[in-house]
């Protein structure tokens, strides 16, 4: 599509992450949300009122991929849908910003590379996290040859609204999730997998549902969660409204080997009293490790690279003045490059196949952790597969 012609983009799932259309939606370059998909009246009626009275709405998602008029849509629905809606989106001939994780099993993500390649248009995934300036300096500092060759990599995650947002809807359920090694571990996977320059060859896993199964008091089953964040829901016991069905781990570790030969290790937990993540990348001649992930006066990334025996500041500081726009400001970002690659096409910072080899680790990983323990091997992609989606790589 030439740059003068106006791009139009359908939403399919308007509510919740929905709302990220917004940062597309800008009528003076030629970018126009024109139609939203949601089973939710009220979500449908915040999205005509954020788009304009003459703004398409429907229940039915297929009516949205019907339109000619719509070349690209956003797949912002709940994970246990990604797949259905983005082959149906893709075989429709739309490009398609996908939302993370891809797919909730490997065959899912594998079902909608083979229709992506098959249809000719552009998939594009919302790991926004490639977008965070923290991350992106940590990946600078490493291709720089700041700690030379990277041999180990390892991820804390503390969730302290897990128990608000991911155990009283349909989070809660393997059926409909796999596991939070998805939801959650999605991103934090993939961006171990990108500073440490490989992906998941074999994992290992522990972990369980330590503390959300003795909470007795539930919604029914035929009422939705309500999964808003509010800290004074403390401590993380006295949660009332978890969901009537939870059989996915509150806590989760996983060790990796790498393709690449790099060990790396994640570590999650939804109980914890504060909410970040903290990456540690090792190499031959030093480490670095960030503090805080979204920009701001406190947020920093440390480099180590001489022998002492205890330094807190590290040897070089960099900092992270605060920027505007959500998730740090990755999200303008991340639909910014969306809504060129679509136009223009190009190099791109988020893979399809770095995606899916997230949502496979995470997948293998949960299927050790319920076996005790059992080392497991993340299959690999058809060769051809993946030289079709790196080529857009940068």
């Amino acid at each position: 599509m030439a740059t003068t012609d106006e791009l139009r983009i359908g939403v399919i799932g308007a509510g919740g992450r929905g709302g990220l259309a917004r940062q597309a939606h800008k009528p003076d370059q030629g970018v126009r949300v024109v139609a939203g998909a949601d089973v939710r009246p009220e979500a449908l009626k915040q999205f005509k009122e954020r788009f304009g009275p003459d703004t398409f709405i429907t229940n039915d998602y297929r009516d949205v991929l019907s339109r000619d008029d719509i070349a690209a849509v956003f797949v912002t629905t709940p994970d246990y849908l990604h797949e259905e809606h983005a082959v149906a989106a893709l075989e429709a001939g739309k490009h398609v910003y996908l939302e993370k994780p891809m797919a909730i099993t490997i065959d899912g993500c594998d079902r909608i590379l083979q229709a992506a390649r098959q249809a000719g248009v552009r998939l594009y995934l919302g790991h926004n996290m490639r977008h965070f300036p923290v991350v992106r300096k940590m990946r600078e500092l490493i291709d720089a040859g700041a700690i030379g060759e990277v041999k180990v990599g390892w991820c804390r995650h503390f969730v302290c609204y897990g128990g608000d947002a991911y155990f009283k809807d349909w989070h809660a359920e393997r059926s409909k999730s796999t596991s939070l090694l998805l939801q959650k571990g999605a991103h934090d996977i993939d961006i171990l997998h990108w500073l440490c320059g490989g992906y998941s060859k074999r994992v290992t896993a522990l972990g369980g549902l330590t503390l959300y199964d003795q909470i007795t008091d539930r919604h029914p089953p035929d009422e939705p969660g309500d999964a808003s964040w509010h800290l004074k829901n403390w401590p993380p016991l006295s949660q009332k409204g978890l969901n009537p069905i939870i059989d996915v781990e509150d806590v989760s570790m996983i060790l990796m080997r790498l393709d690449n030969g790099v060990f790396a290790s994640y570590q999650q937990c939804h109980y914890t009293p504060d909410g970040w993540r903290n990456y540690t990348i090792i190499g031959t001649e030093g480490r670095i490790e960030n503090f805080g992930d979204v920009p701001g006066p406190e947020t920093c990334v440390r480099l180590w690279n001489r022998k002492e025996y205890y330094n807190p500041d590290g040897d070089e500081v960099f900092r992270f003045p605060s920027v505007d726009g959500s998730h740090g400001g990755s999200d303008p970002r991340i639909v910014a490059e969306f809504v060129r690659y679509v136009r223009e096409g190009g190099k791109v910072a988020t893979s399809p196949v770095a995606a899916r080899f997230s949502v496979a680790a995470g997948c293998r990983a949960a299927a050790s952790l319920r076996a005790g323990g059992q080392p497991m091997d993340v299959p690999p992609l058809p060769k051809d597969l993946r030289a079709h989606f790196d080529a857009d790589l940068e």
